[in-house]
């Protein structure tokens, strides 16, 4: 199979932001875990004790589809629900010790992947890119999270 023509600088952009996510999903299947779910234990690291209703918001899906997500967290321990005390209706999550520990290690797996992927260029010229990239990153839409 031919490589793809990369015939743009926006072409160039897509293959480099293909590299690092590629790098990203090969770190997280190595833990046997799904994007959705390594990306879902690495939020609840952050924020424990999240509802269910923000990790939907988060990850743009439904409610039932972050409840079989979480589902399948719990069946390897990774994540458990508890109920909230001020409201007994409602389950905050959290990741467990065991899942924290799963994916420790994504921003130096990630950096590690950065290293590679600039590895070609000199400190000034990583300085540069980062600055033109910059410059046009301050003039688009910023992402939202809804």
């Amino acid at each position: 199979m031919d490589a793809p023509r990369l015939t743009t600088t926006l072409d160039l952009l897509r293959w480099i932001g293909w590299a690092q996510r590629k790098a990203g999903e090969d770190w997280i299947r190595a833990r046997e875990l799904s994007h959705e779910q390594g990306f879902v234990l690495g939020y609840l690291v952050q924020n424990p004790g999240a509802i269910q209703r923000d990790i939907a918001e988060i990850t743009r899906t439904s409610a039932a589809s972050v409840s079989s997500l979480l589902q399948g967290l719990e069946r390897r321990d990774l994540v458990e629900r508890r109920t909230d005390p001020a409201s007994e209706r409602s389950k905050r999550v959290y990741a467990t010790l065991a899942g924290a520990e799963l994916i420790a290690g994504f921003d130096v797996a990630m950096a590690a992947a950065e290293a590679t992927i600039l590895a070609p260029l000199s400190e000034d010229e990583r300085a540069a890119l980062h600055g033109l990239l910059s410059k046009i990153t301050a003039e688009l839409p910023q992402p939202t999270r809804s």
